[in-house]
């Protein structure tokens, strides 16, 4: 038995059962694949596979437990690495990062930051995609660690971690009537044509629901991931945006103005997953006291463990 040959299960399963998708994903043949899960059945001498003609249909009983210890034995095989590349030298390494747009570009500068002046043989990989996206990478370790506000509880695999605490803010032109009221209302701001984040990102079904508690439905006429581009479309005269406070800067998106609405909304938490039972490396947690103080070394283990 052979660890390739568990990768190669494991992509397999994690694929949909498509081969063609797996020796893709691993940058190899699919004949090879396709033989070397053959060999590994025959030396078990029970099928993983159920199999219809040549074409892969299910799990079979057996299978199923193989893919729950392949995973087992390959994540200690990348920890007993992880291990050795600390004891060798703890200050040189990768580390990867999946966020989504928000945090990698608001939340994530000042962190980062910091720990490059701490570690700077260390490189910083990051990854952006929907929460879902990069939840699935840490859960399947293609990232050391997911930051995002909501996706990650998706995935049973990942220990989640709260990071920190952010609300929202009213972007809108010069001069829009809103900027004359005393106390911003919902229903004030549900007169308006709304910009505001796509749904998953960004606490999006938090905002929604304030809306629906209120007996109100949100004009929302744009939708987008990124609040950089919320805020083009309300300086264009689209509508009035809704982004996270912290995605705004007086000086570099004037003349636009931010009317703070924390009173109206739930504050949202931005938290962070990491693989269960994975070794980070000693940098790992570095970085992660420096985004989250709270979040301790002692803390992050017991989580994780």
């Amino acid at each position: 038995m052979k660890l390739q040959q568990l990768k190669y299960v494991r992509e397999i399963a994690r694929r949909g059962l498509s081969i063609s998708a797996a020796s893709n994903a691993m940058h190899t043949s699919q004949p090879g694949v396709s033989n070397q899960v053959q060999l590994l059945e025959d030396e078990l001498g029970l099928q993983i596979f159920e199999r219809h003609g040549k074409r892969l249909t299910g799990l079979t009983s057996f299978g199923q437990s193989v893919i729950t210890m392949a995973d087992r034995v390959l994540l200690d095989v990348e920890n007993i690495r992880q291990l050795a590349a600390d004891s060798q030298n703890d200050q040189l390494g990768t580390l990867s990062i999946g966020t989504t747009h928000t945090q990698a570009r608001y939340a994530l500068p000042k962190a980062i930051k910091a720990f490059s002046l701490h570690y700077p043989n260390v490189h910083l990989n990051m990854v952006q995609g929907t929460p879902t996206e990069i939840a699935e990478m840490a859960a399947t370790g293609k990232v050391d660690i997911a930051i995002a506000t909501e996706g990650l509880a998706q995935f049973d695999a990942l220990a989640i971690l709260p990071c920190y605490e952010w609300n929202r803010s009213i972007v809108v032109p010069p001069e829009h009537p809103l900027l004359s009221e005393k106390k911003i209302t919902l229903n004030a701001i549900a007169q308006y044509p709304i910009l505001t984040y796509v749904m998953g990102f960004t606490g999006r079904a938090q905002q929604d629901q304030a809306f629906i508690e209120k007996g109100l439905t949100p004009n929302v006429i744009f939708t987008a991931t990124d609040a950089d581009v919320i805020k083009t479309y309300v300086e264009l005269g689209l509508g009035i945006g809704i982004i996270a406070s912290m995605a705004f800067d007086p000086i570099k998106d004037a003349p636009l103005q931010a009317l703070d609405v924390s009173h109206l909304f739930k504050p949202s938490t931005t938290h962070m997953g990491i693989r269960r039972g994975s070794y980070l490396r000693g940098f790992s947690y570095a970085f992660i006291e420096h985004l989250a103080p709270h979040l301790t070394r002692k803390v992050v283990e017991k989580a994780i463990a």
